[in-house]
């Protein structure tokens, strides 16, 4: 006879339930949350913690116990990967935001002391500014950007990748390299 659950799961919802399912014959997801949503389906289904963690291929009942209480709370966000250890995520999205309005503003010679933008110029502006970042480093600062597709040209500041402006004889043009990111890789 097993001993009773601390915390038993709750009763699903249709949509939730359904949600679950498909995420359990999901082949492209990520095979943690796979598992994790065949272990609360198996427990849905009536399984005890242990035969529902040797269901999905773990060995510890334990930890779908501690899954079903964190679906309890959380709902379908429980079986979502979440930071998997190491030093904690520094810059989230609002900071990326942060970094990308600056690179858009136009420098200030007499604030900014440049007219173009680079790494350094960049890294001194945010650390300066009263929203800005005290701490960022120029690699942090180039990252950003380059999964913004922003890259470096010699002439102007940053610019999107792809796009170049060409002089012809009836003016200036914009061309655009549609190939841009896959030449990239």
């Amino acid at each position: 006879m097993t001993r009773r659950r601390k915390d038993p799961l709750r009763v699903l919802t249709d949509g939730e339930r359904v949600s679950l399912e498909q995420l359990g014959r999901a082949a492209s997801a990520p095979a943690a949350s796979v598992a994790r949503a065949r272990a609360v389906l198996a427990v849905a289904d009536g399984c005890s913690y242990t035969e529902a963690a040797r269901r999905v291929g773990r060995r510890s009942g334990d930890a779908v116990g501690a899954l079903v209480a964190r679906f309890n709370r959380e709902g379908l966000a429980a079986v979502e990967p979440r930071h998997g250890g190491g030093p904690r995520v520094m810059y989230g999205a609002a900071e990326r935001e942060r970094i990308l309005a600056e690179v858009q503003r136009t420098p200030d010679r007499e604030r900014d002391q440049t007219a173009t933008w680079s790494l350094t110029t960049l890294q001194r502006a945010l650390r300066r500014a009263e929203d800005g970042l005290p701490q960022i480093s120029t690699y942090t600062i180039w990252c950003v950007l380059h999964e913004a597709d922003l890259g470096w040209q010699r002439d102007r500041s940053w610019c999107h990748t792809g796009l170049a402006k060409r002089r012809r004889k009836h003016g200036e043009v914009e061309v655009h390299d549609p190939d841009a990111t896959a030449k990239k890789v």
